[in-house]
């Protein structure tokens, strides 16, 4: 009688979870490029049976539309290409989207901890603005800032003034604009060297304070250097910049810098919207931290908003961090809502316009995407990093 030896090591390879699990994976990776070739060879023989032109050659061709709102570039309806449309959205995306996530952190961070007051109506009054801005759309709080509060502010001859360089209108914001100078690299030579030597003070801080129990004011100190290093640097190089202030017409307001209705109305209702979940979030994070610990540092004398800053908002945050990194996504895209208000963002006015100009829309729509997705993988990969730096590390 024999044995099957080379069947019993098939049968005990199959057994093995590792190797299962190899196979497993290299069967879907297999599945998907399969699929991937199926659908790429399939949608370039219908374009080809339609006598669809692709590639990206459509770049280069004069885009023929203007566009209201254009940030950091210089435009011309009958010289600049579909790519200079490309870059416009993106830059434009990019200016509302980071903005809103500041603003949206801020408003989320204070309505948090507003919400968990002992006083009862400012706890009313941050639960009210929670509830209220959560359950409405985000599209009709765009709509509401756009036609119910900023298209109804004063026309430009009855413009609201804040002191006299600052001005409000149906057509916008607008405050001074400074026009740099020769020299003026130094000022930002001097607020790198302020941003660099604050990470250097922050990382000698946090190593002082581990060896000695000693705190050392890092945020004044930071805050003094980011802005005292430009300041001087201005002074020292004769302040090497000019104002150009806002001048009321007859019939428009010329010079400053405008920040049109477009955006104020899209960046106003991403914060608000976007700073409501994360209040809840923020809330969430610091009742998931032991009163125990509140009630030891208050033992130790710490008055309550230290507190509050140096002892449960840094434990908040390994619990706050994950979910406060889908809303930083969810803020990004939702500004493909821009639509609704104007605001020539990349969707409106490359996967709108331009798609309808040249037809290209495989490749318009796979850029868009892929912006999309690149900036969505930054935001991540920058969140998680943030995570694991401030992630309890067992000893």
């Amino acid at each position: 009688m024999t044995t099957d030896v080379s069947g019993q090591a098939g049968v005990s390879m199959w057994r093995d979870p590792k190797i299962r699990a190899i196979f497993f994976q290299v069967l879907v990776i297999a599945l998907f490029l399969a699929f991937v070739l199926y659908v790429g060879n399939n949608t370039i023989i219908n374009l080809e049976k339609r006598g669809i032109a692709s590639g990206f050659g459509f770049l280069s061709q004069p885009a023929g539309f203007g566009i209201g709102i254009v940030l950091l570039m210089d435009y011309n309806a009958q010289t600049s290409t579909h790519a200079d449309v490309l870059m416009i959205g993106i830059i434009n995306t990019l200016a509302v989207s980071l903005s809103g996530i500041v603003l949206a952190t801020i408003i989320g961070f204070i309505f948090g901890v507003l919400r968990l007051s002992k006083n009862w109506m400012v706890d009313k009054i941050a639960a009210v603005y929670i509830e209220v801005v959560r359950n409405i759309p985000l599209l009709v709080q765009l709509l509401f800032w756009y036609f119910a509060v900023l298209s109804v502010l004063p026309r430009v001859g009855d413009s609201i003034t804040f002191g006299s360089d600052y001005l409000i209108n149906n057509r916008g914001f607008y405050f001074p604009k400074i026009i740099p100078e020769a020299g003026f690299s130094v000022i930002w030579i001097a607020l790198i060297i302020g941003i660099v030597a604050t990470v250097f003070i922050s990382k000698w801080a946090h190593k002082r304070q581990d060896e000695t129990g000693q705190p050392f004011p890092v945020f004044l100190t930071g805050l003094a250097l980011i802005i005292g290093l430009p300041i001087l640097g201005a002074l020292v190089s004769g302040m090497p910049f000019e104002f150009e202030y806002p001048a009321k017409g007859r019939f428009n307001i010329k010079g400053g810098w405008v920040m049109e209705p477009e955006f104020l109305a899209l960046f106003l209702g991403l914060s608000i919207y976007t700073g409501a979940f994360i209040a809840e979030i923020v809330r969430a994070g610091i009742n998931s931290v032991s009163h125990g610990q509140t009630e030891a540092a208050h033992s130790l004398g710490i008055r309550p908003n230290i507190t509050m800053r140096l002892v449960i908002l840094p434990q908040a945050l390994r619990v706050i961090i994950p979910p406060l990194t889908s809303q930083y996504l969810n803020l990004t895209k939702n500004s493909s809502l821009a639509t609704a208000v104007g605001y020539p963002e990349i969707v409106a006015i490359f996967s709108g316009t331009s798609l309808n100009q040249t037809g290209q829309a495989i490749e318009i729509i796979a850029l868009t995407m892929l912006f999309y997705l690149t900036i969505s993988l930054l935001i991540s990969a920058f969140m998680n990093w943030y995570n694991k730096r401030i992630a309890l590390v067992e000893r």
